[in-house]
């Protein structure tokens, strides 16, 4: 064997590892999302199947309940000059 013949093999080797390098991670991507989406679709299948019409939500009686709005008065902090943390601060009918 020449110096020729063993540096052909060699590149040979190379270029065959570039050309399964890619297909071999390609087959793995495919395997992967497959188990992927093969495990969604069990975990799916063990979830309770929607709710029929019968079971969905109704209006009370009374209608649609709307939005209420009010107007507070604003709630003045006394001028200070250091910063109230919230513990500081009174509090409102709200919370």
């Amino acid at each position: 064997m020449s110096a020729m013949d063993t540096d052909g093999t060699v590149l040979a080797a190379a270029q065959g590892l570039l050309i399964i390098g890619p297909l071999a991670v390609g087959v793995v991507l495919v395997a992967v999302l497959v188990g992927v989406v093969w495990w969604g679709r069990r975990k799916r299948q063990q979830q309770p199947p929607p709710p029929r019409p019968e079971e969905q939500p109704r209006l009370p009686d009374s209608g649609p309940v709307h939005e209420v709005r009010e107007h507070r008065e604003p709630n003045e902090l006394p001028p200070s000059e250091h910063r109230l943390t919230p513990h500081e601060l009174k509090r409102t009918n709200g919370s």
